[in-house]
């Protein structure tokens, strides 16, 4: 049975380490189709190493020149946003893997659930802000999502030992990213360089960014809610900063399965990849011959506000998980820009939120202006400092 893989987002992180995967399963694992915005040089060379059938190249002002090398390697080209979604529906594509950063992949991500695509997500924003939508359309088409990232695969594999109704409460860790220690004083006026440098994992500028303010990890909370049907009242938050134990179920009766690796995101983009089987894979493996610990403490909420925001937008729903994914987009972006200390993240992201009419049942429409208000309300409440333009991915 084929297994062809369009990746969206292939030279980020996710879409590294997703080609390693693919090259070392072999057939009939095959990446058929990238997609990437603006790393030419490296998507030259992913290009020229696996031979896709299709790319989109979503940054309109990338070199003409680059462009050419792709096609002269014999890929079809794709342009622009509506690239991706073109490449997500092809025909010759079994199984789309989402690693786009940010709401941008949430059209190609949408028009491949339509398309009837297995759809890897590792792209949570797209729950975040459309979970609404994006779940039922799935499930009125028998299309499957399964979850890429570490937490979520963790929790998905947990489930397997149970029914949904035997579940008492599901458990994602949090590494505490590199201010798990750090005084409130010391955040708010930690430079890029301090948010960027996580202790365990090696992740895109977004998604560390969101590591150090847990704003990931209040993402993650939405996204475990729509992807296996849960109250907000049942998803619960340990900070693990060794990021062994990668997330628990607890079933009624008291017993606790958790799913255990190393920190590396080649073993969920496997499982993802060739579910509903397992296979040999490249990533590190646990070794229990040496002593180790594990450590275990709640998260602080004062510190870490991101937190206290996600589950209040995880509760009221609507048009708040589109306002909350974009504010923080674009706060994040002004942080990484200089315009704003770190600590001004998530008091933009809130601040936004409480000037927020909520839509109960949004449109695709109502989400998409929801996006665009919200980003223009954390502009409007940092002007001195700049805009803040969504970061690139």
């Amino acid at each position: 049975m084929s297994k062809n893989i369009a990746i969206l987002g292939s030279t980020g992180s996710i879409g590294c380490n997703a080609l390693d995967v693919i090259e070392n399963l072999g057939p009939p694992y095959r990446a058929v189709a990238l997609s990437a915005h603006r790393q030419m040089d490296k998507l030259i060379e992913q290009v020229r190493r696996h031979r896709p059938a299709a790319v989109a190249i979503t940054d309109p002002e990338v070199d003409p020149a680059a462009v050419d090398q792709v096609r002269k390697l014999g890929s079809e080209i794709y342009h622009g946003p509506e690239g991706m979604v073109r490449l997500a529906t092809r025909p010759d594509v079994d199984i789309v893997l989402a690693a786009v950063v940010g709401a941008a992949g949430l059209p190609a991500v949408i028009a491949a659930v339509q398309a009837g695509k297995t759809l890897a997500l590792a792209n949570k924003e797209s729950l975040v802000v459309a979970g609404s939508l994006l779940i039922p359309e799935a499930r009125r088409r028998g299309v499957p999502i399964l979850p890429v990232d570490s937490e979520h695969s963790a929790v998905f594999q947990a489930l397997q030992c149970g029914h949904a109704k035997e579940v008492r409460r599901v458990i994602l860790t949090a590494s505490g990213g590199p201010f798990r220690c750090a005084t409130r004083e010391q955040m708010e006026s930690a430079t890029l360089a301090d948010a960027l440098n996580h202790p365990t994992w090696r992740m895109g500028n977004k998604i560390t960014i969101d590591s150090a303010t847990m704003f990931n990890k209040g993402l993650e909370i939405i996204e475990a809610c729509w992807l296996f049907d849960l109250p907000p009242s049942k998803v619960e938050v340990v900070v693990h900063p060794e990021s062994v134990i990668h997330s628990m179920v607890e079933f009624v009766d008291g017993s606790v399965i958790a799913q255990l690796s190393p920190p590396d995101m080649r073993t969920p983009i496997q499982y993802a990849l060739t579910y509903p089987h397992r296979a040999p894979g490249v990533s590190r493996q646990l070794d229990i011959t040496k002593a180790f610990k594990l450590h275990f403490e709640p998260p602080d909420f004062d510190r870490f506000p991101a937190l206290a925001i996600a589950y209040d937008v995880a509760t009221r729903g609507g048009t708040l998980g589109a306002v909350m994914n974009a504010a923080n987009e674009a706060a994040v972006a002004a942080f990484a820009s200089g315009n704003i200390p770190f600590g001004e993240i998530s008091r933009l992201v809130g601040l936004t939120i409480a000037r927020h009419q909520v839509q109960a049942n949004p449109t695709l429409d109502d989400l998409t202006e929801a996006d665009r208000w919200a980003r223009q309300t954390v502009q409007s409440l940092c002007p001195a400092r700049g805009p803040a333009a969504a970061m690139t991915h």
